[in-house]
Order: structure tokens, then C-alpha cells, then sequence
């Protein structure tokens, strides 16, 4: 009867560990475990900056998953590297899997400016100088205007509403093929200062099918 007793125990100690395990992926995980894994911040490998609170949590730990090798050395780039002494064009990390495009530009007015998604990378968008507006629309809110090239991996679109934030050197942005974005707009209609962009291009593994993207 003592080693029934005991067997029984044994097995309910079992199944409350495995319930209480995490999932084994983040498409699994809890909205706790998402906001646990980033806010403990290790995925930015050392790169001090804020992201902007737009980002997509759950999105972010699912693809970072799926390709954290290419994540882990874009941030790492972000870390080390002297950003504003970057030359302007293009530096490959891993060739055309992960690069980054260096550019510097006065910010233009809004209504020169369409909306933006890509489908085979995700955008990390940082403004190491300078200031610039960047909106925000969910893709299923858009419309196309520009059917997407798969070439230059760019749709452009537009939106009747958007969330509009102030992109400077304290955050950084992550857009993901839902993340329909307009970047490189005057912060204000009388601003004329120069920024300085750091965008690092990093391949998804997995590109979302035709009927996940707006019609």
C-alpha cells in the first residue's frame, strides 16, 4: 500500500511539472511567458536601445525562434558597431540573408510618402541621428497601390488611418510583413535637420502566404 502511495504521488508530481513546463515554442508560450522573454531584453544582445512600444511581442519571440542566429548577429551589429560612423550603401552581415542599408536624407513631406510592407524580410528601422515621423497601419487595414515586387521585396500602399510616432535616436522599430509602415517623414512640416537611418534587413524563413496579405 506504502508504494502505491507513493507511485501515485510520484505521478501527480509528474503531470503538475509538465503542466507548469513552458511551451516548447513561442507560438505556444502565454502572453506572460511573451512578456517575460522580452522584457528581459537578452534577444537585443547589448544593443541599448528602446524599442518603440509598437513592436509585436509575440511576433518578435516567434520569428527571433525561428531564426536566431540571423537576429542574434543583427542586434549584435546594432551593439558594436560605431552606427554614426557608418558609411552610407549597403554592409552585408551574411550576405543576402542578413545586410544593412545606410542612408542619410532630409525626412519629406507627408503627402510624398506611401506606405510601405515587405513579405521576405523584417525591417529593424533605427534613426542614430536626426528625427523622423514613421506610421503605422496593420496591413489588413491598407490598400495596395503598388502590387509587390517580388524582386525589391516592396509593396506600397495606403491607409486612411495610421499610428503616428516620432522615430529618434532612444528607440528603435521592428516591422514585420504585417506591419505596413511609412517611414522617412518630416517630424514636423517645418523641420528640415538631416537623419542619419540605420536599416537592417534580415531574412524570414517563412514567407506569408498570398491569402494572409491584404487584397
Amino acid at each position: 500500500m506504502k508504494l502505491y502511495v507513493q507511485f501515485i504521488i510520484a505521478i501527480m508530481v509528474l503531470i503538475t511539472s509538465c503542466n507548469n513546463r513552458s511551451s516548447d515554442t513561442p507560438e505556444q508560450w502565454s502572453e506572460e511567458e511573451i512578456n517575460q522573454w522580452y522584457s528581459k531584453g537578452e534577444w537585443r544582445h547589448g544593443f541599448g536601445v528602446t524599442p518603440d512600444g509598437s513592436v509585436n511581442q509575440r511576433e518578435m519571440a516567434i520569428r527571433y525562434d525561428r531564426d536566431s542566429e540571423l537576429w542574434e548577429k543583427a542586434f549584435k551589429f546594432l551593439a558594436e558597431e560605431n552606427l554614426q560612423a557608418l558609411d552610407t550603401g549597403r554592409h552585408e552581415i551574411e550576405g543576402s540573408d542578413l545586410f544593412v542599408m545606410v542612408s542619410e536624407y532630409i525626412p519629406k513631406d507627408v503627402d510624398s510618402v506611401e506606405f510601405e510592407a515587405h513579405r521576405a524580410y523584417a525591417d529593424i528601422q533605427y534613426v542614430a541621428s536626426g528625427q523622423e515621423q514613421i506610421s503605422i497601419v496593420p496591413i489588413d487595414e491598407t490598400i495596395i497601390t503598388t502590387p509587390y515586387n517580388e524582386e525589391k521585396d516592396i509593396m506600397f500602399l495606403e491607409a486612411i488611418e495610421a499610428k503616428d510616432m516620432v522615430a529618434t535616436p532612444d528607440k528603435f522599430f521592428v516591422f514585420f510583413p504585417n506591419d505596413a509602415h511609412r517611414p522617412s517623414v518630416k517630424a514636423n512640416p517645418d523641420d528640415s535637420t538631416q537623419v542619419k537611418k540605420i536599416v537592417v534587413k534580415v531574412k524570414l524563413n517563412s514567407i506569408p502566404r498570398e491569402e494572409d496579405q491584404t487584397n
